[in-house]
């Protein structure tokens, strides 16, 4: 993906998640610039989305699927709006990336487990194996791009990032068609891990050649 500029080249995306990031500021960086005038921390607001996606996961498990799916469509873009106050405060930080992509993973990871205790409480077994299979595949997708850019090499290909899997587990649970969605992201989230793992493959296996 691109993005035009007068005077400068397109710039190139190397994920849906960057693009929408940049898409997203014309409302993420008024609402930065309120907070940044309340003096909100960007940490602050990044533990506080953690336990709003903490209590949407309640809302999931007790069977209220559509309102939790609702909710998230709310709580979900704090995500991005943290990292638009810590740039525009000049609060970015290295522990503020760290806290942020741990409390991601906390986040979704609570969001699946109670969509689980859901299907697990009505004896809907398929739906509780294809939400530990969707929680496998979102934590291999993040960890082989961390693993992999810790080791000097790109690996930002794919699908199914965490914003990808936000918004269709949002509009599973509003459509009232969690199964399908469930089905999608578990073969899709694994899928685009295995994608990964052989693109620094390939990197690898072009470093060795040269």
């Amino acid at each position: 993906m691109e993005k035009a500029q007068s005077g400068k080249p397109a710039q190139v995306y190397e994920s849906l998640a960057e693009w929408a990031r940049d898409a997203a500021q014309v409302l993420t960086v008024p609402m930065a610039r309120v907070l940044a005038r309340w003096r909100v921390h960007p940490n602050t607001l990044t533990l506080l989305g953690c336990l709003l996606s903490i209590g949407v996961g309640g809302v999931i498990a007790s069977g209220r699927l559509t309102l939790g799916g609702w909710l998230l469509t709310i709580v979900a873009p704090m995500d991005a709006l943290d990292g638009a106050l810590a740039r525009l405060t000049g609060r970015s930080s290295r522990f503020g990336a760290f806290l942020d992509s741990t409390l991601d993973r906390v986040s979704e990871a609570v969001l699946l487990l109670c969509l689980a205790a859901h299907y697990l409480w009505r004896g809907a077994t398929t739906e509780v194996l294809l939400a530990f299979l969707t929680l496998i595949g979102a934590n291999l997708v993040s960890y082989t791009r961390a693993r992999a850019e810790a080791s000097g090499y790109a690996c930002k290909i794919g699908f199914f990032t965490r914003l990808e899997r936000m918004a269709l587990l949002a509009v599973g649970l509003i459509l009232n068609v969690p199964t399908i969605a469930l089905w999608v992201l578990a073969v899709g989230s694994n899928l685009t891990a295995l994608w990964r793992i052989l693109y620094v493959y390939s990197q690898a296996r072009r470093d060795s050649s040269e």
